[in-house]
């Protein structure tokens, strides 16, 4: 089975673009039934209106098709068809949103990028880009070609809007940081790996008592459910989260990349327990615990010390632009103008930016694939060609090389990045929150 490679979210702390808060569009007329012009021949329907959006039915069924798929192969218990189909229908509705916001931003995904994560997939399935199309149409279903680059180029569009959105409003302050490395040794192991499966019951930002203690009731019966029920068939039918049709799964993740609510409950469970419910401001959450799986750490890791500037294509300038503007830049400094000046001025990494681009001295894992490979190339006080990654387009200087013991400072480091990561999830399902709330929906099935 063709399979799309997973975006790396990497710890390249790339702060993009905030996000004002959009304007509440007037609720549109009652979308009619889409009609053939000449035959009157029913094509499809809305079974939901989204702000000045539709979604269909024919939406709406090739994606549960999709998801009954997926649980199968996960040979996860399907819930009843009504409640997956609320599912599903609650999960293009948000999707729908994105989009509609993503829109009004101008957050667009250039044709070269796509082209360019359309290849990754191929070469993750090995075969080329050339052979793709055909080894779609040989699934069983077939896939569409065109359809499934759409669906690709608004997967990417989600990213970075999310990116836009939630990473830049992530900010790690230092006292945040030193409680962080304490609770850090009461957490779970940084060398193991924990499979985590997860429901969360959400409460509206307003909720009332009455509100609150309903959820609260729904949490407690699906806890003592989960006792003789699969915790994968309960997160489909009742869980709130983004995960919840893939059976509430988290994957795998080391100790500190878990959730930060999470990890305190998860480290008193042994393999196979459920929490009790855990309420937080997002709602009530249960977490299980699938597996442990041990890791062995590196005491010595070789580290690279890097500065960079990063640019991003928008509404004004497309990707050559860009790579124009870098390769200008580039071609200055080697002429003897400061990197870091203009790393200040004119990188849109707001982290690194303020140090000059400075991105201090970083082990293996700390950046993205791409980003890594050409680093991994440079010599000392090299210079790079412009590239590009999921965070836009780069130049990159190497600064030096060392084999580092790890220490408080490698420590620090790594914290700093785990705490935003984990920080990331919470965030990313209240800012979900807030847009269907502020959303006009009408759902007819």
């Amino acid at each position: 089975m063709i399979r799309p490679a997973r975006a790396t979210l990497a710890s390249l702390a790339l702060l993009l673009g905030a996000a004002a808060s959009a304007a509440q569009p007037p609720p549109p007329a009652p979308a009619a039934k889409v009609e053939a012009p000449k035959s009157g021949v029913l094509l499809d329907r809305a079974v939901a209106i989204v702000n000045d959006g539709i979604v269909t039915e024919s939406d709406l069924q090739e994606q549960m098709a999709n998801i009954v798929e997926q649980l199968k192969e996960r040979n996860t218990q399907l819930p009843p068809a009504d409640v997956l189909r609320k599912q599903v229908l609650d999960r293009l509705i948000v999707q729908e949103i994105q989009l509609q916001r993503a829109e009004r931003k101008g957050v667009k995904v250039s044709d070269e990028r796509l082209n360019e994560q359309m290849a990754s997939i191929a070469k993750s399935n090995n075969i080329t880009l050339a052979q793709l199309p055909a080894a779609l149409a040989a699934q069983n279903p077939p896939i569409d070609y065109a359809s499934f680059r759409d669906n690709m180029r608004r997967e990417m569009t989600l990213v970075d809007l999310r990116r836009s959105d939630v990473l830049r409003n992530i900010n790690v302050t230092p006292r945040e940081l030193e409680q962080f490395m304490e609770r850090m040794k009461k957490l779970p192991s940084e060398t193991d790996e924990y499979n985590v499966s997860h429901i969360l019951l959400a409460l509206p930002p307003d909720a009332t008592q009455a509100q609150v203690q309903e959820v609260e009731k729904l949490a407690n019966e699906i806890y003592t459910r989960s006792a003789n029920e699969d915790f994968s068939r309960l997160a489909v039918a009742y869980s709130n989260s983004q995960t919840a049709l893939d059976g509430g799964s988290l994957g795998w993740r080391k100790g500190p990349e878990l959730p930060t609510i999470l990890a305190e409950v998860i480290v008193s469970l042994k393999p196979g327990e459920v929490s009790k419910p855990l309420v937080t401001p997002t709602g009530y959450h249960l977490v299980k615990l699938n597996e442990i799986r041990s890791t062995e750490g590196n005491k010595i890791e070789d580290q690279t010390h890097a500065r960079h500037i990063l640019m991003r294509p928008n509404e004004l300038q497309d990707d050559a632009t860009v790579r124009q503007k870098l390769t200008t830049i580039r071609d200055r400094v080697l002429k003897g103008e400061d990197f870091a000046a203009f790393a200040s001025s004119m990188s849109e990494d707001s982290s690194s930016a303020v140090n000059g681009g400075d991105l201090g001295w970083s082990g293996p894992g700390s950046f993205v694939p791409e980003f890594e490979a050409v680093l991994a190339s440079l010599k000392d006080n090299e210079i790079s060609q412009p590239f590009h990654t999921e965070f836009g387009w780069h130049i990159i200087q190497l600064l030096g090389r060392r084999q580092f013991d790890t220490t408080e400072e490698s420590l620090r480091q790594r914290a700093f990045r785990q705490l935003r990561e984990s920080k990331a999830d919470e965030e990313t399902e209240l800012w979900l929150r807030r847009l269907r709330d502020e959303a006009f929906v009408d759902t007819n099935l």
